[in-house]
């Protein structure tokens, strides 16, 4: 006399509320920390701050805050002489600004608008992701 188990499981159901929820997830990180550095972007025309965007790779479950303006890159880590890691340019040079006008400096403090909206909302964000994450216990 045969017995027959039959295992019911619903793996592919978890795995994909799983899925759903982290990328849920990530879209609301990669939005609140967009808004923030944004509000820590030092702003003249507006371009570096607007240039901020943040995309959702789905497939990886990864979401990168970034920027193409190489503005976004002096705003974050400094340059000359006020260079974050002290491997600036030194002793200061001339430029000259858009409207053709010429002018002296010996570099750009770091204002770190990333860093700081990172730092400002990691434990916010990761609650978030603990309280969405229980829920599917």
């Amino acid at each position: 006399m045969g017995m027959d188990i039959h295992i019911e499981t619903h793996q592919d159901e978890v795995t994909e509320e799983f899925r759903k929820t982290a990328i849920a997830w990530l879209h609301e990180a990669g939005g609140e920390l967009l808004a923030a550095v944004r509000n820590n972007q030092r702003v003249r025309t507006g371009k570096t701050r607007q240039s901020w965007r943040y995309e959702v790779d789905e497939s990886r479950l990864e979401c990168v805050v970034a920027s193409d303006s190489q503005n976004a890159i002096w705003e974050e880590f400094g340059t000359g002489e006020y260079a974050l890691n002290g491997n600036g340019r030194k002793g200061g040079w001339w430029y000259v600004d858009e409207q053709g006008k010429r002018h002296f400096t010996r570099g750009k403090r770091p204002i770190r608008p990333l860093y700081k909206a990172y730092m400002s909302l990691k434990n916010v964000i990761t609650a978030a992701a603990q309280e969405r994450f229980r829920g599917l216990s």
